[in-house]
């Protein structure tokens, strides 16, 4: 190979472009996705091809070494964002096949296909990443955490759009409301102090008051979660008859997946909060 394509690393991410565009372009000349579940794997398959390209620009121009002053760890960055996508577009490939493949649709089962090969791309070159054992905060047991908090509240935020977009849009109950807006402002708030770990700059400003601060929110979150935990299911599968559905399974699939993933959540922020406790 040559230029930044050079060594393994260089094939892992010339493959991993090539193996996320190949579905996401099969999609586009197949037509409009309309579903909320579409629309999240071709988020995802942007997301992959993104990542490697702006990270394959950064090191060939050396960018990276300018951005030492607000990035504490660059090799952390990398392995996060890789580990990352890893996890996002395994759930694109589950999701996609799940919902849209079938035996008769040939072009769903080759984004099936090249999905699931970038996956395998993507684990490598994680696993390759991993064993160098990068020192950072996406690396450590708080940032792994926030990852898995943002991406579990992702997936539960389109569950619901979902959910809303097959049924009837007026079916809008006050608590499946209410849970819908804890979701998106813990996913929010979550985004901004992995954003405010990740700048040294930022740390330095904030370092007298950043733990407060995520103490607080965990808090704040896991009672919000669990106020969650119970408005999305009495308001949900309570008034389930009511609601005009175009698909009654995917309905329950739908109020199923939301009411799963904020269970998890709700257990990751507890176990953030007892992590909280104990670095104080």
């Amino acid at each position: 190979m040559w230029g930044p394509f050079q060594g393994f690393q260089g094939i892992l991410r010339l493959l991993e472009i090539i193996f996320s565009a190949l579905p996401f372009i099969v999609v586009m000349f197949r037509g409009r996705m309309v579903s909320p579940w579409g629309v999240w794997c071709e988020f995802v398959w942007v997301f992959c091809i993104t990542v490697p390209v702006v990270l394959i620009v950064m090191e060939a121009k050396m960018w990276h070494i300018l951005l030492a002053v607000f990035l504490p760890d660059w090799a952390d960055l990398t392995c996060g964002l890789t580990v990352l996508c890893t996890v996002t577009i395994s759930s694109a490939t589950i999701i996609f096949t799940a919902v849209f493949v079938c035996l008769s649709c040939i072009s769903n089962i080759l984004c099936f296909i090249f999905s699931l090969v970038a996956t395998v791309v993507f684990l490598i070159d994680a696993v390759k990443q991993k064993k160098t054992s990068p020192n950072g905060y996406l690396s450590s047991r708080r940032g792994s955490l926030r990852t898995a908090e943002a991406f579990v509240a992702c997936i539960i935020l389109t569950a619901a759009t979902d959910h809303f977009v097959n049924g009837e849009w007026a079916f809008h109950p006050f608590g499946m409301t209410c849970s819908i807006i804890v979701f998106a402002v813990c996913l929010l708030a979550t985004v901004v102090i992995m954003v405010l770990n990740l700048l040294k700059l930022l740390q330095c400003l904030l370092s007298f008051g950043l733990s407060t601060m995520e103490l607080v929110f965990n808090i704040v979150a896991v009672l919000l979660y669990l106020l969650a935990v119970i408005l999305w299911p009495v308001f949900g599968y309570k008034r389930h008859g009511y609601n005009s559905y175009v698909c009654e399974k995917c309905s329950y699939a739908d109020l199923n997946t939301v009411t799963t993933g904020a269970i998890v959540n709700l257990v990751l922020y507890i176990v953030d909060l007892c992590l909280s406790f104990k670095s104080r």
